[in-house]
């Protein structure tokens, strides 16, 4: 009946590719061209402005990797031209299919004000409308010759990632630059007919709309002049409007589109790229508000916005003045999109802090929407750091990835592990730069999961990465889509009107328990081990730092070096960025990262010094500092002491026929003469720890070649093949002693080599391993193993502010998809009365299997995950050497993996002086209770603060008692803020009472002078 359907849409298609669009622009004169080339990095934009240029002209080349050039555009408009619309195109040589990845220019007029940027679907600029005529014009363009690296399909690897490494060669050809005049009723007949030819193609066959809208379709192409699209638009539009007019259905799904522009922090591109491409995203939504009051634009990441405030303070006053007036908004109260899986606890709190801080004291915007759309998984601890830090809603995207299951909801409420809920939506458009395609919406409609009960999603509509955000374009789509039969309603509005609708409409949405784990991206764990490591030690320094500024500003009058540790905590932020951290961006990014990171160590360890030496005193005395939560060898927590001479127990050693058995009161443990722990007697328990005829400390080697995303995956299929790395070409007794006892163990391996430093020490239930790796492999995967003879069907991982169960086995496609998993400081394996655990210094993949026990039973090997090798997008990934410290728990319960995971990152350090104890300046009488973090308010009041959380997953009950006097104790938000929440609490004589539930985090502030009504 319809056969003909085909014909009619090849029709329009080419139609409207060869003569309608090309008729937008129906008459252009082209401008003289002049350029200069930046000889380095980029320069401010009067150096740009002011240079020296030479002429050149469409055609030529230019722009070799991460280089700079600046573009003279000067042109006079035709005085025939007065009355009509003019704008200047200007065609760097962008390819469409690349948008966000590839070259890009920030216009500026010549007094230095910024215009808009440019990017392959955007490559106007203002000139105007209507033109005088004869007016001369003048434009002076910054362009980022940014080479596309992502357009390998499968990825290969590419040295164009840095620029010590890229080639010199120019990567673009200016296509086009002209003045031109703008059709209005050309454009506007162009966003009708794609806008009907989209819905068209979403409906079925069977529905008489499509065939209307069809046939409407096919006459308003009749009513085109092909020679004269100009003269008879209008009347090709009149054929469109009935078909535009006509209402949705009441039961249409309602869609709130909200301008955005996803911008990676760094990827792709280095930190200093992003710099450049939110300032061009931002002058680009700046202008479009201009035209389009209703237009509201979300933008989160404050780090991105200060980026602006810092470097291109006139695009930054344009966006106060949209925030000022609705239009730009906020989100997020995040620094930076961060991972989430990796971020310490207080670092992950700190995101929040530093994030809402900026907002609230740029802007006074108090965020509510918390937006995380691409992060590769999302934390059992999220929902409660949400809401502590005064937050209401949250919103994802990136499950919409998962390789195994669908996600079962698009609008939930997502329990943490505490207990907190909070409202959640997964826009199910599943993406985050939208164009509103036909198709787009299409398919958010038919995959929205609340049918029935709910009827509205989000969709974040704009080109992302430094592809300009939302474009005029993609705002004629939504007013065409506002309430237009067969289609769903599209309303352009602001994140949290949809969120307020949304939760009004549905407050009994189905509830989501624990972690949101993406089932892919899991070899982002292991990536970029020294980026890993530096980020942990970081956090690990940052605690210090702010310990012991804050007892010496408290004990000795000390000043707090306030302004320092907000830039370093700012730095290390940053570098969480969802693909810093996790590993997946280009060997420029890591190389920054790892500068950044022993920059901020040296200045972390400068504090840390001058404070422990203040307090230390003068002398020779070793006095003893402990920074972790937990006392350690008679030191106490976040306290210092001189210690004696050791007095205990000795550790011994025997070696026979090259079988070493070290030992002390707790535990003997075999080495073997391939260095590989063939047992380990616990004495107290009198059991056997390692699984019956297996060996641990047991190195393993994989082949790692994923399907596509080679730094971020690792798929299932890379345990087929392992080859254990047994051979050894010495072990021997490296230290002998009575506090402990040192086996080293060398190997090597195809390119690479290992030493391992195994060691025992007195008084411990600890193996400790140090392992350097000298790493030189391709697509390689290297674990650590521990087969240990206890069985569980599930493993604890210590995650933010307490820890979550993951499978061991196998039964779901849920539990199978969990493969590889994210622990901290720890994973502990346990029966209800025995366990062990494995500590980390700065390693987060793991995975834990079962095989069946002989004679019955089944037993567990716990595996740490080292290095990759992945060679896309830094081929050279992880190359070099590397250390890595383990411990085996033996005998442990969750709280000694707790203490032996702060205890393995936060060692002691001593310092010469006078030998007097230094008292904490808070003890917890309750070991579930951790103190996270000692510091000075950030309002500089001289207020103490403190964080602490229950570890254990149980209700606590516990007294504070404090090293120093204080006027009041209350809790707060994670802002330090009063809150709907706060408790008073008591202080009598030294301390106070508090109660806590299975996981809670506490902000407590302790104000040192007496409290008015009004303060904090």
């Amino acid at each position: 009946m319809h056969d003909d359907h085909k014909l009619i849409e090849g029709r329009i298609e080419r139609v409207l590719r060869e003569r309608i669009r090309p008729a937008v622009y129906p008459s252009s004169v082209g401008v003289d061209l002049a350029v200069w080339h930046a000889p380095g990095e980029p320069v401010p934009a009067a150096e740009g402005l002011a240079a020296e240029y030479e002429p050149t002209s469409v055609g030529v080349q230019w722009g070799p990797a991460w280089g700079t050039s600046w573009f003279r555009l000067t042109g006079t408009v035709p005085p025939e031209w007065a009355g009509l619309a003019v704008e200047l195109v200007f065609d760097l040589g962008f390819d469409e299919k690349m948008t966000g990845f590839q070259c890009e220019g920030l216009a500026y007029r010549a007094d230095g004000s910024p215009v808009k940027g440019l990017n392959p679907r955007n490559t106007w600029l203002p000139v105007g409308d209507p033109a005088q005529g004869g007016e001369e014009v003048v434009y002076y363009l910054e362009a980022a010759a940014n080479p596309v690296l992502l357009d390998y399909i499968p990825f290969q690897p590419t040295q164009e990632g840095d620029r010590l490494t890229s080639s010199d060669a120019p990567l673009y050809r200016i296509a086009r630059a002209d003045l031109a005049v703008f059709d209005h009723q050309v454009w506007h007949l162009v966003q009708d007919i794609e806008v009907l030819y989209q819905l068209m193609l979403e409906l079925p066959l069977t529905e008489a709309r499509r065939w209307e809208l069809l046939r409407a379709l096919d006459r308003a192409i009749d009513a085109v002049d092909l020679q004269d699209v100009n003269g008879t638009a209008t009347a090709a539009r009149a054929e469109l409007v009935d078909m535009l007019s006509r209402p949705a259905h009441t039961s249409a799904h309602q869609v709130s589109a909200i301008g955005h522009a996803h911008i990676d922090s760094a990827w792709l591109w280095p930190l200093r790229e992003t710099v450049r491409k939110v300032a061009r995203t931002a002058s680009n939504v700046t202008n479009l508000m201009d035209e389009h009051p209703g237009f509201h634009f979300a933008m989160s990441q404050a780090q991105q916005l200060a980026w602006i405030e810092e470097h291109h303070p006139k695009v930054f006053a344009r966006v106060k003045e949209k925030i000022d007036t609705g239009q730009f908004v906020p989100v997020g109260g995040m620094w930076v999109e961060s991972d989430t899986n990796m971020p310490g606890a207080e670092a992950m709190a700190r995101q929040f802090v530093h994030g809402k801080n900026y907002f609230l004291s740029r802007f006074g915007i108090e965020t509510n929407e918390v937006w995380l759309p691409d992060s590769f998984g999302y934390t059992a601890a999220m929902p409660q750091i949400v809401r502590a830090s005064a937050s209401r809603w949250f919103l994802t995207q990136k499950i919409s990835w998962n390789q195994t299951n669908k996600f079962p909801h698009h609008t939930f409420w997502w329990e943490g592990l505490d207990g907190t809920r909070i409202f959640t939506h997964f826009p199910p458009a599943d993406t985050y730069n939208s164009e509103l395609s036909g198709k787009e919406l299409a398919h958010a409609a038919r995959n929205y999961q609340e049918k029935g009960k709910a009827t509205r999603s989000l969709v974040p509509f704009g080109w992302g990465d430094g592809g300009g955000g939302p474009t005029r374009e993609m705002l004629a789509r939504a007013a065409r889509l506002s309430d237009v039969e067969g289609s769903t309603r599209v309303t352009v509005e602001p994140p949290g009107e949809f969120f307020r609708k949304a939760e009004e409409e549905y407050p009994d949405a189905p509830v989501w328990v624990g972690e949101l784990y993406l089932e892919f991206h899991r070899g982002t764990y292991t990536s970029q081990a020294k980026t890993k490591q530096g980020n942990r030690r970081s956090e690990h320094l940052l605690r210090e730092a702010e310990l012991w500024a804050a007892t010496a500003a408290i004990r000795l009058a000390a000043e707090y070096p306030y302004e320092r540790l907000d830039r370093l905590w700012k730095l290390v932020l940053t570098n969480q960025f969802h693909d810093i951290l996790p590993g997946s961006s280009i060997a420029w990014v890591h190389r920054e990262a790892e500068e950044t990171y022993a920059a901020v160590a040296d200045e972390l360890n400068e504090i840390i010094a001058v404070a422990q030496q203040a307090l230390a005193g003068d002398g020779n005395w070793p006095v003893v500092f402990n920074a972790s939560p937990h006392a350690h060898a008679e030191v106490p927590a976040a306290g210092a002491l001189t210690r004696g001479e050791f007095t205990g127990h000795p550790v011994t050693v025997s070696t026979v026929d090259g079988v070493t058995v070290l030992g002390n009161e707790f535990l003997t443990v075999t080495v073997d003469g391939d260095g590989l722990i063939s047992s380990i007697h616990d004495l107290l328990a009198d059991r056997e720890v390692i699984a019956p005829g297996a060996r641990a400390n047991l190195l393993q080697l994989h082949p790692d070649f994923p399907n596509m995303w080679d730094a971020w995956d690792v798929d299932s299929f890379y345990r087929n093949k392992v080859t254990d790395l047994t051979g050894s070409e010495r072990v021997s007794v490296e230290t002998n002693s009575a506090e402990l006892a040192t086996i080293r163990i060398e190997r090597s391996f195809s390119v690479s080599t290992v030493t391992q430093l195994l060691t025992l020490r007195a008084g411990s239930r600890s193996v400790e391993i140090d392992t350097e790796v000298d790493w030189h492999e391709t697509e390689k995967f290297l674990k650590l193993s521990f087969p240990v003879d206890v069985q569980s069907d599930r493993v604890a991982a210590e995650t933010q502010f307490g820890h979550v169960y993951r499978p061991t086995h196998t039964n779901t496609s849920w539990d199978a998809a969990k493969f590889e998993i994210c622990a901290h400081r720890w994973v502990h394996l346990g029966e209800p009365d025995y366990g062990v655990a494995l500590v980390n210094d700065s390693t987060y993949g793991h995975d834990i299997s079962r095989s069946a026990r002989e004679g019955g039973g089944t037993v567990s090997v716990i595996r740490a995950s080292l290095l990759r090798a992945p060679r896309f997008p830094d081929p050279q990934t992880d190359h070099g050497v590397h250390r890595f410290r383990h411990a085996l728990v033996v005998g442990a319960d969750k709280a000694d993996a707790v203490r032996a995971g702060y205890r393995i990152n936060l060692p002691e350090r001593v310092v010469p002086g006078s030998g007097t104890a230094i008292s904490p300046l808070v003890t917890v009488e309750n070991p579930a209770v951790v103190v996270e973090s000692v510091k000075l308010a950030e309002d500089q009041s001289g207020d103490l603060v403190l964080r602490l959380y229950e570890a254990l997953g149980c209700r606590a009950r516990t007294r504070l008692v404090l090293g120093t006097e204080v006027a009041a104790a209350y809790s707060t938000d994670l802002l330090e803020r009063r809150w709907a929440e706060t408790t008073e609490y008591e202080v009598t004589g030294n301390g106070f009472e508090l109660s806590l539930r299975p996981f809670e985090i506490l902000t407590v502030r302790l104000p040192r002078t007496p409290v008015t009504e009004g303060d904090h």
